[in-house]
């Protein structure tokens, strides 16, 4: 049987064996609690590198800059919402509407989390604002496609003008975001956010017979 001391020294070589995470992942791993916790602007390339365990050197040699570090966050934060999206949605196949309300009934619990602090993409569209920005193109990227995905839910429910129900959808998921940041997690009107998309996709869809 292995004593207390061979099974100290087996969690040690385990330990040792394990693959040392990279400089880039580090820098990457802070990046991105950092820039959601406190905003773009306000974190600084000296705060990274420090978080991360190296220094301003280290840091250009991976990103060319504080610019292209804060694209590459937004990219994998684009990636990870809509892996989020697909895994919800593929659950209703077929049935736009508990699509749509499945999607909504998630967003006001991550919202309302502690931890939230809205989308990282509609935070970073109030921050950045130059159109050289090499962040700009994914948020537009990301925000375009958002939209899009919207209005083809609606079209998909037979909504009477799928277009407007769409942006409807698509302004109440963005405003869900933003008044997490003004209303704190639980008071604010995010929390009504599933009663009020299920409330637009009854009025576009209600045919004006069933109503008289």
């Amino acid at each position: 049987m292995n004593g207390p001391g061979n099974a100290q020294a087996t969690v040690k070589q385990e330990v040792m064996r394990a693959p040392k995470e990279r400089v880039r992942d580090r820098i990457m791993r802070t990046a991105n609690d950092l820039f959601y916790s406190r905003g773009i602007r306000a974190v600084g390339v000296d705060a990274i590198a420090c978080g991360a365990g190296t220094n301003k050197m280290s840091f250009y040699r991976n990103f060319v800059s504080k610019d292209e570090l804060v694209a590459q966050y937004l990219r994998e934060a684009e990636a990870e919402a809509w892996e989020w999206w697909d895994s919800t949605v593929a659950a209703h196949a077929g049935d736009p509407r508990a699509q749509v309300e499945t999607l909504f009934g998630l967003l006001v619990k991550r919202t309302c989390s502690e931890q939230s602090r809205g989308c990282a993409l509609a935070n970073a569209a109030v921050e950045i604002t130059e159109p050289d920005h090499p962040a700009r193109p994914v948020i537009q990227r990301y925000k375009a496609q958002l939209r899009r995905r919207f209005r083809n839910l609606a079209r998909e429910m037979r909504a009477r003008d799928a277009d407007v129900l769409g942006d409807s959808l698509m302004l109440l998921w963005e405003g869900s975001h933003l008044s997490r940041l003004t209303f704190g997690s639980q008071q604010g009107p995010s929390q009504n956010a599933a009663k009020a998309a299920s409330t637009l996709v009854t009025a576009h869809t209600t045919s004006r017979t069933a109503k008289r």
